[in-house]
């Protein structure tokens, strides 16, 4: 069209500049101008129809930012146009203004084309420009989808795996849990078989132990070391096997193609501590391995979504057979744990069953024995302040040692047995302990003297002299140390020293777990017993402090000692948080006894005591009771006759009951001291006591009443006290002691043995 215009330009250009006329008589020239006429018609036509359209356009697209381009090139279109059609008017004979008007609608138009070509220069790259853009984000929009398909299927993925591991570890029995595993998976990826295989006991086989349709009998086995296994043992991804391998033959064979088969492994725990009934027992690391099978004759593959499904799946597998495997090793430690502890509650009740019995048979056969000790030690004492021939006065003497012999036996052992059981418990009051050992040293030299001995005592200027402890307990180990050493030694001397013990002292190599505390409100003592006695074998002296031993060269000395002494000592000793130990160079060198304990310094000690009672001396063997009306209840006719019998050897005017009501139709204001035997059974003797302080009411104006007993517990002690009791006198009693316990009683209202 573009090629005709110009041609029909350029005529009129000629018959313009010419001014000729075609000649009408040519035929075929009319004929092409009637084509060119008609021509420039629907030329003007279809320019002017195109104007129209981009206003349409421009009206229906508010977003082209080149609208008034599009104005501009409208303008060249309608006035290429408007040159057609005045050109229709050029075909025959036509005005000066004709040719005017033509030649100003060429001129424009070439303006308007030249403009348009320009601005067409900066449009085009612009153009171009976003056109890339929309390959660009056509591009961007692609990959999106194909993220979004990606995520969509990582979404359905992961729903899958909580579906599955919600399954799974819905319960913790390890059979469910690999059932459960293979029928999800079965469900979720529709396959047609699924198996798993485990290892055997021996760990050279797997054993296939569950499948998803049962075609298979359970307990085939093929060997570990097949090459399609270790190729999926050695990665941790689900590997693609091939249908033919053998731990994947488990689907009837026929005509069709089998599908796509992939494998993987699951860990399995470590299982050589839990030791699981019928799992194989692992030192390794070992696997199970589970096969998954697409259905036959299926041109279905395996997407890369539904491998990660699996592997994730055998990972939470591996997760919940390991808390199984837990589960049941911690269920079965609880069963053994529960049995156990039905064992040790058994085995405890028979033990408290068996201490209490011990206890009750302890309590008995102590007031059992004393009683009878009590009379052998009294009436001998009696009979030994008659006049007796020299022969008779030695078997008194005789018989003496012996029932004192048998009497701190009787009292060993009672203490060693609370110690066991641990219900001996230390009479912590504040007490003089210089006093204390100048009581021991007089104790000790009467005996000493007869075997010639030198006896020292040495107390240091730093040591206090009121302390507070257990002064009972604290005399049974002086008197028991210092007494093995006068006992075993025939000549020479026994130094007694004793100082407040410094830091450097309180370590000794042969304890290192002795660990002395220092502290402002107590000290520990340190007193060495050091005699020039026979000496101990070195290798003996860790045995001392075992009951019932003794060494060799003490028991060829015939001292007739039972072996209790040191035991009873050590437990003492460290009762009072100290430590004991004894020194020899050998057989003749002597020997050198050390212990250590703590004591609290009276005014900074926070420990509870009772009150200090001072023990005045008294010159016992002066003092007569002629005339003092004594009451004594025992239900035991020995016992009571005794009793009244070393009373009335010291003068006393005595009354004897047999029974409560009898005591307290008996007793008045006259009797002075009232003995009574708290053991008596049937009886609360305790009752008693409480009784005639009602009846009597002030102290002065009621009888002092005074317990005798066979019980050297504390928890005795205690309930005398607490019931008004002035005293507590242990069994046997001899004279000088029954001497003794009045004077102190007369003197201070109070005694405390």
């Amino acid at each position: 069209m573009g090629s005709l215009l110009r041609m029909n330009r350029l005529l009129s250009s000629i018959v313009d500049s010419c001014n000729c006329i075609i000649d009408p008589q040519l035929p075929a020239d009319d004929l092409l101008m009637k084509y060119q006429y008609i021509s420039d018609f629907f030329i003007a036509l279809a320019y002017f129809s195109i104007p129209v359209e981009l206003i349409y356009f421009v009206k229906k697209s508010a977003v082209f930012p080149y609208r008034w381009v599009l104005v501009q090139f409208g303008a060249f279109i309608v006035l290429c146009g408007a040159t057609h059609l005045i050109n229709l008017w050029t075909f025959n004979m036509h005005t000066r203004n004709v040719a005017i008007v033509m030649t100003t609608a060429k001129v424009l138009t070439a303006l308007v084309s030249c403009i348009t070509a320009l601005m067409l220069v900066h449009i085009i790259p612009d153009l171009l420009s976003v056109k890339t853009r929309e390959l660009f984000l056509k591009k961007k929009a692609a990959q999106l989808d194909r993220e979004m398909g990606i995520i969509r299927t990582q979404e359905e993925t992961g729903r899958h795996v909580r579906m599955l591991t919600h399954e799974i570890r819905s319960t913790l029995d390890r059979h469910t849990i690999l059932k459960t595993t293979l029928v999800e998976l079965g469900r979720t990826l529709a396959l047609e078989e699924c198996a798993l295989w485990m290892p055997t006991r021996t760990g050279v086989e797997l054993q296939l132990s569950y499948t998803l349709r049962h075609q298979n009998p359970v307990g085939l086995t093929v060997p570990i070391q097949l090459p399609v296994i270790n190729q999926v043992f050695s990665t941790n991804r689900a590997v693609q096997i091939s249908p033919n391998s053998p731990v994947a033959k488990l689907r009837p064979t026929g005509k069709y193609m089998p599908g796509e088969v992939v494998a993987v492994r699951v860990p399995l725990l470590h299982l050589s501590n839990f030791q699981i009934n019928d799992w194989p027992e692992l030192s390794t690391k070992r696997y199970a391995l589970m096969v998954l099978m697409l259905p036959s004759d299926s041109a279905r593959q395996w997407h890369v979504h539904e491998l990660e499904l699996v592997e994730v799946v055998a990972d939470q597998v591996a997760v919940a057979l390991s808390h199984a495997a837990i589960l049941e090793e911690s269920m079965r430690a609880r069963d053994l744990l529960m049995e156990q502890n039905v064992a040790l509650d058994l085995a405890r009740r028979e033990a408290e069953m068996a201490v209490r019995a011990r206890n009750d048979f302890l309590a008995v056969m102590n007031h059992e024995m004393r009683t009878p000790m009590h009379a052998i030690i009294a009436l001998s004492s009696l009979l030994q302040e008659t006049d007796l021939t020299p022969e008779q006065r030695l078997m008194v003497e005789t018989i003496l040692k012996s029932s004192n012999l048998l009497a701190t036996l009787i009292n060993d052992v009672l203490d060693l047995s609370r110690l066991e059981d641990g219900s001996l418990q230390l009479d912590i009051v504040t007490f003089n302990l210089h006093a204390l050992f100048g009581e021991v040293l007089n104790l000790i030299k009467p005996v000493a003297s007869v075997k010639k001995l030198f006896v020292t005592l040495s107390l240091s200027a730093d040591l206090p002299e009121y302390v507070i402890g257990d002064e009972q307990r604290l005399m049974q180990i002086l008197l028991n140390i210092v007494g093995n050493a006068v006992k075993f030694s025939k000549e020479g001397s026994v130094s007694i020293s004793a100082f407040a013990a410094k830091s450097d002292s309180l370590r000794d190599p042969r304890a290192p777990e002795f660990f002395a505390v220092a502290s402002e409100n107590h000290f520990y003592l340190r007193v060495q017993v050091k005699d020039t006695g026979i000496g101990i074998n070195p290798q003996d002296i860790p045995n001392l402090f075992s009951k019932f031993t003794q060494s060799q060269a003490l028991a060829s000395t015939n001292s007739g000692g039972t072996g209790l002494g040191l035991a009873i000592c050590k437990r003492f000793v460290n009762l009072m948080e100290g430590h004991i130990w004894i020194e020899s160079e050998g057989l003749g060198k002597g020997s050198t006894a050390i212990f250590i304990i703590k004591l609290g310094i009276p005014g900074r000690s926070n420990e509870s005591k009772l009150p200090f009672v001072a023990k005045l001396p008294a010159n016992h063997m002066q003092m007569t009771f002629q005339g003092l009306k004594v009451l004594v209840m025992d239900d035991n006719g020995v016992s009571r006759m005794v009793t009244k019998g070393l009373l009335a050897h010291l003068g006393c005017d005595v009354t004897t009951v047999g029974s409560r009501d009898e005591c307290l139709r008996v007793v008045t204001q006259e009797h002075k001291v009232v003995f009574m035997d708290v053991s008596m059974p049937g009886i609360d003797c305790y009752e008693v006591a409480v009784l005639i302080h009602e009846r009597f009411g002030k102290r002065h104006g009621r009888p002092l009443i005074v317990a005798l007993t066979g019980n050297t517990d504390r928890v005795t002690k205690e309930n005398c006290m607490r019931v008004g009791m002035d005293g507590v006198i242990l069994k046997p009693v001899s004279v000088d002691k029954m001497r003794s316990v009045l004077s102190e009683l007369l003197e201070h209202g109070v005694v405390l043995e």
